[in-house]
C-alpha cells in the first residue's frame, strides 16, 4: 500500500515538472514569437520610412522612381503623377492695388488716374469693408472705423478717393473715384482679421521657455513627421515661411504637414497641405526673396491656442523691442529644446547690419537684422521660417527667419525677410488661391 502511494506521487511530481516544463516552452516560445513580429514591424517600419525618403511611388504604373526625379520639372510616372503635387513658384512685379498704412491701418488705393489715394468715409458702407477685406484674402471679421484726418501721422495731401459709384465688381477700386477732398473730415481704418490679440505674456539661442497660448501663430512644419521649420499662421487657410525650407528634395506636397496648437514640437499629427508657393526670385546664392506661403488643405478652427497673426501695415513704426520664437537649436551645434523658446531681439538698423564689419553689401531692400551685434541671443537651425513679431495696437509680423552667418555670433545678428517689403507678393498669392 505504501509503496503504491509512494508511485503515485513520483507519477504527479513527475507530471507536474512535465506541466511546468511545457508552461515554461510554451512562455518562450510566446515570447521569441512576440520578439520576432516586433523586430519585423521594427524593421518594416524603418524600410518604409527609408523607401519614402529615398522614392517616389508611381501609383498607376506600380513602380519607384528616385526622389530626386519627383517634382525637378520632367514627368517620370507614366501619368505624370510626380509633378503633379509639388511646389509652385510665383513671381509678382505688379503694385497690389490696396493696402493699409500705418498704426491706424488706414485704407489706400491705387489708382490709374491719380497714383496712391487715401480712402474718404464719405458714403463708406459694410459691404465696401466686406469687399476690401476679401481683396486682401481674408474673409473673417471685416471692420471698419473713421479716423480724423488731422489725426494722420502722414499727410494724405489732398489725395483722396472717395465712393461715388455703384458696381457689380469684386474689386473695391471699381466703387471709387478720385477727389482732392475729403468732406466729411474722415477716412476710412480697415481691420481684415481676429489676428494678433492674445492673453498672457505681454531654436532659440539664448531664449527662455515659453508656451503656445503666448504665441498661437507659431506652427512647425513637418517634413515625414519631422520638424524641418517653423511658420506662421496668417488665416485659417495660409501659413506664411521661408523659401529655403522647400529646396531639394522637401518639395513634394504629399510629405508636408503643418502642426498647430502645440508648445511640444513632437511629431504629432498635423494639417496636411494642399499647395506651397514660393516667391520665383528666391536666390539660394544671395537668399533674397526668402519667403514662401502655404495653403491648408481644410481650415483649421482659431482658439486659444490657434491664432492668426496680423500683417504688418506699410509704414509701420517700430520703436519697441521684437519677439522671435521656434523649436531651433538652443546653441550652435547644440540639443533641440523640449517646448517652444522665444527671445527678445531689438531691430537693428540698416546702415548698421549693411557695413563691411557685419554683413556688407549681402543685405538686400528685402531684408532686416534684429539681434545684439556683442551675441548671446538669437534665432538658431530649426528656427528658419518663423515668426519675427512686433506688438503695435496687435501683435504683427514684422519678419521671418532666414539667415546668419552661425547662431548669436559676435557681430553676426539674425538677418529675416522683411515682410512689410513683400506684402504686394502675399496679397496676390492670396487673392489668386482663395
Amino acid at each position: 500500500m505504501a509503496l503504491r502511494l509512494k508511485r503515485r506521487r513520483e507519477l504527479s511530481t513527475l507530471r507536474t515538472e512535465e506541466s511546468r516544463a511545457c508552461w515554461r516552452v510554451t512562455v518562450i516560445t510566446v515570447f521569441c514569437v512576440l520578439v520576432i513580429l516586433a523586430t519585423l514591424i521594427v524593421g518594416l517600419y524603418f524600410t518604409i520610412k527609408m523607401v519614402n525618403n529615398k522614392f517616389f511611388y508611381c501609383s498607376g504604373s506600380l513602380r519607384f522612381i528616385p526622389i530626386e526625379k519627383a517634382c525637378d520639372g520632367k514627368a517620370d510616372c507614366v501619368d505624370g503623377e510626380d509633378e503633379i503635387a509639388c511646389v509652385s513658384k510665383l513671381r509678382n512685379n505688379d503694385t497690389y492695388p490696396v493696402r493699409l498704412m500705418g498704426d491706424r491701418l488706414v485704407l489706400q488705393v491705387f489708382t490709374n488716374e491719380g497714383g496712391w489715394r487715401t480712402v474718404c468715409a464719405d458714403n463708406w458702407r459694410t459691404k465696401h469693408t466686406r469687399l476690401t477685406c476679401q481683396q486682401l484674402g481674408y474673409t473673417a471679421s471685416p471692420r471698419s472705423t473713421r479716423v480724423p484726418v488731422r489725426s494722420l501721422l502722414f499727410n494724405p495731401q489732398n489725395a483722396f478717393a472717395t465712393v461715388s459709384n455703384d458696381s457689380t465688381d469684386s474689386e473695391i477700386q471699381s466703387f471709387l473715384s478720385v477727389s482732392d477732398k475729403c468732406f466729411s473730415g474722415s477716412v476710412v481704418s480697415v481691420s481684415c482679421s481676429d489676428c494678433g490679440e492674445v492673453v498672457g505674456e505681454d531654436r532659440i539661442v539664448g531664449g527662455v521657455d515659453t508656451a503656445i497660448e503666448h504665441w498661437p501663430w507659431q506652427v512647425s512644419l513637418q517634413w515625414n513627421h519631422q520638424h524641418i521649420c517653423g511658420g506662421a499662421l496668417l488665416s485659417t487657410h495660409w501659413i506664411i515661411s521661408a523659401a529655403h525650407c522647400f529646396t531639394g528634395r522637401t518639395r513634394e506636397l504629399s510629405r508636408w504637414t503643418v502642426v498647430l496648437g502645440q508648445t511640444q514640437v513632437a511629431a504629432s499629427r498635423g494639417v496636411s497641405v494642399e499647395m506651397i508657393i514660393v516667391h520665383k526670385d528666391y536666390s539660394r546664392l544671395s537668399n533674397d526673396y526668402d519667403i514662401a506661403m502655404l495653403k491648408l488643405t481644410w481650415p483649421v478652427t482659431v482658439g486659444e491656442s490657434i491664432l492668426p497673426v496680423c500683417l504688418p501695415p506699410h509704414q509701420l513704426s517700430v520703436k519697441e523691442m521684437l519677439v522671435v520664437t521656434g523649436w531651433g537649436l538652443l546653441k550652435e551645434k547644440g540639443e533641440l529644446p523640449s517646448v517652444l523658446q522665444k527671445a527678445t531681439v531689438p531691430l537693428i538698423d540698416r546702415s548698421e547690419c549693411s557695413k563691411p564689419s557685419v554683413y556688407g553689401s549681402v543685405i538686400t531692400p528685402r531684408m532686416l537684422c534684429a539681434g545684439f551685434l556683442e551675441g548671446n541671443m538669437d534665432a538658431c537651425q530649426g528656427d528658419s521660417g518663423g515668426p519675427l513679431v512686433y506688438l503695435s495696437s496687435r501683435w504683427q509680423l514684422m519678419g521671418v527667419v532666414s539667415w546668419g552667418v552661425g547662431c548669436a555670433r559676435e557681430g553676426k545678428p539674425g538677418v529675416y525677410t522683411d515682410v512689410s517689403q513683400l506684402l504686394d507678393w502675399i496679397y496676390t498669392v492670396m487673392e489668386r488661391h482663395p
